[in-house]
């Protein structure tokens, strides 16, 4: 790390759109699989892909496992690290909703129902992340 700043640790984990869209793909889409990954619109490189997922298992943000029923396939989880930035993908995801045109209606139900109430929203969402990736 270059230096002891809290926004740095962030930034030299969260500096590229990759990671962050890899954490959205796990929170609001369901995907789980490498392959899952790559079909995402944005476009990501296998060797982006592959490089982002091994930080994100580093710090421990997800982690990776055999899929019970097809032992040959890699299935990725959140953690309850990973799960704590739900609010930080939100707030983005919100103040991009505020500023930009083109935001999906799946992604606009999300900020609709927490904006009525963040902290009750929040709370539901992480129930459900943690059911789904916690296990």
């Amino acid at each position: 790390m270059r230096s002891d700043c809290p926004l740095n640790y962030g930034l030299e984990i969260f500096g590229d759109k990759w990671t962050l869209l890899i954490i959205r793909d796990l929170m609001f889409f369901g995907k789980r699989y490498y392959n899952e990954f790559l079909s995402s619109n944005e476009g990501i490189s296998t060797t982006v892909l592959a490089d982002r997922l091994a930080l994100l298992e580093k710090q421990k943000i997800i982690k990776k496992q055999k899929d019970p029923e097809h032992k040959q396939k890699i299935v990725y989880s959140l953690t309850q690290k990973g799960i704590d930035l739900l609010p930080i993908i939100i707030n983005i995801g919100m103040w991009s909703s505020t500023y930009s045109k083109k935001v999906s209606d799946k992604m606009e139900c999300y900020f609709a129902d927490i904006r009525k109430n963040f902290e009750k929203g929040i709370a539901a969402l992480k129930a459900e992340l943690s059911a789904t990736h916690l296990e």
